[in-house]
């Protein structure tokens, strides 16, 4: 468990603060993250990184000639915004573009995306790629949604160093793609981790047994057995992805492969090495030659008790890739010469963004103020039930749930509360609280509920006093960009399962003529009542479809946390009437 910290939720950021502070000769700290001490050589693509904290040296270690050019780091265990992303991206932006790199985890991809939308449209091209490499998480035929795991580092390091050698910005994203598809992982752990200031591990495994297929945020794996000695967890961790070749790959006879033995956190490094003798001798029995291995941590997961193994299928170009110099302050490689005078840094561009509030008609500065309640009587209800959150959240996911919505709603609350006391109307103060959600809480729900406030806000505007119409207009929206943002249907166990319901009987009650406060009564009843049903569900997304087995007969966190959150909004507008 984590002994050393203060305050719980500002772990990360003390974390990464005093990581910049050891590391003044390969990193200088920005807001979100981390970039190159030196800068990116002008006209460089650059290769940024990222993901959520929790897994040392994995992201921000990463960072270095030879490797990324930035990373961005989140919370625990959950993604960075999307306005982190894109700070990291503008600091690190050499000139040529940026590559965003992170793991396939459902709110990286929504950040990500998002980060990679915006910086776009800043003038900055920027692609994405999300490393698919666990293959316990996805069976072959479902290879993209695969989990990241430690295939992150070879990937990284392939599009890194094609980046240093002058490729452009799609042909970087083309090799990053080649060796993904060449990278393969499978791990097994005898413990799950403990959170910063949590009392209890996120998962167990009873004594005597291993969980197999984990994932690095603390979710359980896809089943159990017998605790093996170090030589038959070597031989399971071999077969498995001897079983699962590259399309290109007829045999492992004759194949170079680069191999990492990943440590996720309290496996000591001999034990790690009593495993690799095994793994050496098996590879080398199936006729694999294995180049510059690395034994390790690369990729953790706080302090879980486990190992992963990675091959990365070396053809001549990955093989170049992957036995070039690295010099970062997690993972150095060979020898890096000085780099060139002539290579100096692209001044990143300024951030043109407006903060200045909009004018706003009196009549939504009244309604700002019931905005406002509705988010302090939101955050009131996740802190009650923060516990129950993340309880039915570990049932089949991570169990970090309510401590992101905490975070989250938190974050919304306060931003909410200083743009109102500026004189913002609601659609500013909703704006502001979406903005802030994303940005604390990151991960899925923090990009999703960013979504919902600001939809709203949308339809409310600055100018008119809020009507009922308008306000079921603005949830409608806010289902419609949950939706698409997320790709989730109602039936795959998500939010989706209460907003879509409670958007339609909020549409229609409104539509029958009910006020504003009787319709979202009858729309929180309908979402209480999805909420419940989503028990009898098997989860199709997210961290806990893998596990969509455990998760039968307990509603999904994101969906229950939406209809308490509607029924507590229905109580501030009864007393708003």
């Amino acid at each position: 468990m984590t002994r050393l910290f203060n305050d719980p939720a500002a772990f990360a950021d003390e974390a990464l603060e005093g990581f910049a502070a050891a590391h003044r000769r390969w990193v200088r700290p920005v807001t979100g993250g981390v970039v190159r001490a030196g800068g990116t050589p002008g006209g460089q693509v650059s290769v940024v990184v990222g993901g959520g904290s929790g897994h040392y040296p994995a992201f921000s270690g990463l960072v270095g000639r030879g490797l990324a050019h930035g990373a961005a780091v989140g919370n625990v265990f959950a993604s960075p915004s999307a306005a982190q992303i894109r700070s990291v991206a503008r600091a690190a932006h050499g000139g040529a573009g940026v590559l965003l790199m992170y793991g396939n985890y459902a709110g990286d991809v929504l950040h990500f995306g998002q980060a990679a939308e915006r910086l776009t449209a800043d003038g900055v091209p920027a692609l994405t790629y999300a490393v698919t490499d666990d293959v316990a998480s996805a069976g072959p035929g479902e290879a993209g949604k695969r989990r990241g795991i430690a295939g992150d580092l070879p990937v990284f390091k392939a599009a890194a160093v094609a980046a240093e050698r002058g490729l452009p910005l799609r042909e970087v994203r083309d090799v990053a793609a080649h060796a993904g598809a060449r990278t393969r992982s499978f791990g097994i752990a005898f413990s799950g981790c403990t959170l910063p200031g949590a009392d209890h591990p996120l998962f167990t495994v009873p004594a005597s047994r291993m969980a197999v297929g984990l994932g690095i945020h603390g979710e359980p794996g896809i089943g159990e057995a017998e605790l093996p000695t170090a030589d038959e967890a070597a031989e399971l961790l071999v077969a498995t992805l001897l079983k699962e070749l590259p399309e290109d790959v007829a045999a492992p006879a004759g194949q170079r492969a680069a191999v990492i033995l990943n440590g996720l956190g309290s496996v000591k490094y001999e034990e790690l090495f009593v495993v690799y003798r095994k793994v050496a001798a098996l590879l080398a029995e199936a006729g694999v030659e294995t180049v510059d291995p690395e034994v390790g941590e690369l990729v953790t997961s706080f302090d879980m008790a486990g190992v992963s193994l990675t091959l990365t299928w070396l053809d001549d170009l990955l093989e170049d890739l992957w036995r070039a110099p690295a010099d970062t302050p997690a993972y150095r490689k060979g020898v890096l010469g000085e780099p060139e005078a002539s290579a100096a840094p692209a001044t990143p561009a300024p951030d043109t963004e407006d903060e200045a509030i909009p004018a706003a008609s009196d009549a939504s500065r009244r309604a700002a103020g019931t905005v406002l309640a509705a988010l302090e009587a939101l955050a009131a209800t996740v802190d009650t039930h923060v516990d129950e959150l993340g309880r039915i959240d570990a049932v089949a996911g991570d169990g970090d749930h309510g401590i992101g919505m905490q975070r989250g709603s938190t974050a919304a609350r306060e931003a909410a509360r200083a743009a109102r006391d500026l004189g913002a109307g609601a659609a500013t103060v909703l704006a502001h609280a979406g903005d802030a959600w994303a940005d604390k809480a990151g991960g899925t729900s923090g990009a999703l509920w960013g979504t919902i406030l600001r939809s709203v806000g949308t339809a409310l505007g600055d100018q008119e006093a809020p009507t009922a119409a308008r306000v079921a207009e603005g949830v409608a929206g806010a289902s419609a960009a949950v939706q698409r943002l997320g790709g989730a249907e109602v039936g795959d166990k998500t939010m989706v399962d209460v907003l879509v319901p409670f958007a339609a009987a909020l549409t229609g009650a409104v539509a029958a003529g009910d006020g504003l406060t009787a319709a979202w009564d009858r729309a929180a009843t309908a979402a209480a009542g999805a909420a419940a049903a989503t028990a009898d569900l098997l989860p199709r997304k997210g961290r806990a479809r893998p596990h969509a087995e455990r998760s039968l007969g307990t509603p999904d966190a994101g969906a229950h946390s939406l209809a308490l959150i509607t029924r507590a909004v229905h109580g501030v507008l009864l007393d708003h009437q």
